[in-house]
């Protein structure tokens, strides 16, 4: 399945780039997981570009909430 093998890809970039310990929620900028998101999903090319602007939605909704800071319980 493209999406969780792209989701998956999104854990483990957030667990790179967060500055919080191992284990936690790891918190990165809406925009570094925006980015990453629409690069790795372009590469893969099976996503639609309908599903890719909603789901940035969703996420930017969450993160907006947690001071602009996407987690990785909100995908």
């Amino acid at each position: 399945n493209p999406l969780q093998s792209l989701l998956s890809s999104m854990k483990h970039a957030c667990e790179i780039l967060t500055s919080e310990p191992e284990g936690g929620a790891a918190p990165i900028p809406f925009e570094t997981f925006s980015f990453l998101y629409l690069y790795l999903a372009s590469i893969d090319g099976e996503i639609p570009e309908d599903e890719t602007e909603a789901f940035l939605q969703k996420i930017k909704e969450e993160a907006d909430k947690q001071s602009g800071m996407v987690l990785i319980r909100h995908f």
